[in-house]
């Protein structure tokens, strides 16, 4: 079947997402773990991307934990530089599949205070024919809602749509349901499938 769509998600296909490399950076390595160890960021990030307040969850969070009272504001405060830099690539291939003609879709756990904040940022953002944020939506991958939610709205059959990400559940509850899905490593090997779709000649995807 002929690909009708290209999904891509955004953190660490378009976007590098590394809050850890920022706090090594910012309060070193040692803290850092700790830090994890005790906190858990991760759930309090799944729980903004659920569409929680960016602001009063993280905060919240901070409250929650007074040894790491400081360092967890951050996770607000200095956000954009762990949403950081974008994958020229990448961003690349999603300009040159729009320039095609081939729609193209993010699909991603993304907060709405976050995303909005994202936007000033990065331009390419706002150039999807369709976004699917998972803040706006109420649930995140590799929740199968999600996946339905997206073909219910796109209207196309799930082995029309092709699928980056960079995490392998999220790629397999795509694929679960008929998706053609591709585990992002890197923009050249992401290049290369368009390729061998048909999407892209190898000149456009360079």
């Amino acid at each position: 079947m002929a690909i009708e769509a290209v999904i891509f998600d955004i953190g660490n296909v378009l976007i590098e997402w590394q809050p850890e490399r920022f706090y090594d950076a910012e309060i070193g390595e040692e803290r850092r773990r700790a830090l994890f160890e005790t906190v858990d960021l991760h759930g309090m990030n799944d729980r903004v991307d659920r569409g929680h307040d960016f602001k009063e969850t993280i905060y919240a969070e901070a409250e929650a934990n007074p040894d790491f009272r400081d360092e967890v504001r951050l996770w607000h405060d200095r956000w954009i530089e762990m949403a950081k830099p974008a994958i020229d690539h990448s961003v690349h291939l999603l300009r040159a599949l729009r320039a095609e003609g081939v729609p193209v879709f993010a699909l991603s756990n993304f907060g709405i205070g976050s995303f909005a904040y994202a936007e000033t940022k990065y331009d390419f953002l706002t150039e999807f024919d369709r976004r699917y944020i998972s803040g706006h939506m109420g649930v995140i991958k590799p929740d199968p809602v999600i996946y339905a939610m997206v073909e219910e709205d796109c209207g196309i059959a799930p082995d029309r749509l092709l699928f980056a990400d960079d995490r392998a559940d999220n790629i397999a509850a795509a694929e679960a349901r008929g998706w053609k899905g591709h585990l992002f490593d890197g923009p050249r090997g992401w290049a290369d499938r368009l390729v061998a779709e048909g999407l892209l000649t190898a000149e456009q995807a360079k």
